[in-house]
């Protein structure tokens, strides 16, 4: 199956958002940016950036400046498995910046971006064999904006 390269529809923030997100990431960069040429439709005008190609830890992605017709909602979101609570905090505090909170996890960023971040131990208590020790978490879960997986793990264990 050939790559699949999600592009972001922004309203004249793409190049922005992308020097955002490679701050955040490891291993990320931005590439190519291509501008609007003359003639162009209201509000773009010529010289403003079109596209911005930028890579997050390896991951390519686009940054299209399409216009206000379709923001960002919580239908599409990016998933980010933490290998522990030290990795997800950095990720919920640089990625809600400007943003907002949500629940379970899932934050909002400054653009709009929906983004889970957990620390992939959420998941195996979720799915615990023990259908009360992952009812249990996941009812911890519920409560909570940022996963603390400390306090799920307690709930779990019925402490």
């Amino acid at each position: 199956m050939p790559q699949q390269i999600p592009c972001l529809w922004f309203d004249g923030q793409a190049e922005e958002a992308a020097q955002h997100y490679t701050s955040i990431f490891p291993n990320s960069s931005i590439g190519d940016v291509t501008r609007y040429g003359p003639n162009m439709p209201p509000p773009m005008k010529e010289g403003d950036v079109m596209t911005v190609e930028f890579r997050l830890d390896g991951q390519p992605y686009t940054g299209l400046n399409g216009g206000p017709q379709f923001p960002f909602s919580e239908a599409i979101s990016f998933q980010i498995p933490c290998k522990d609570q030290e990795e997800a905090d950095h990720y919920w505090y640089r990625l809600l910046e400007g943003g907002e909170e949500s629940q379970c996890g899932w934050l909002k960023d400054k653009f709009g971006v929906s983004w889970q971040i957990n620390p992939t131990e959420l998941m195996d208590l979720l799915n615990d064999p023990d259908p009360q020790r992952a009812q249990r978490a996941t009812q911890a879960m519920l409560q909570m904006r940022r996963i603390d997986i400390a306090e799920i793990r307690r709930a779990a264990d019925g402490a």
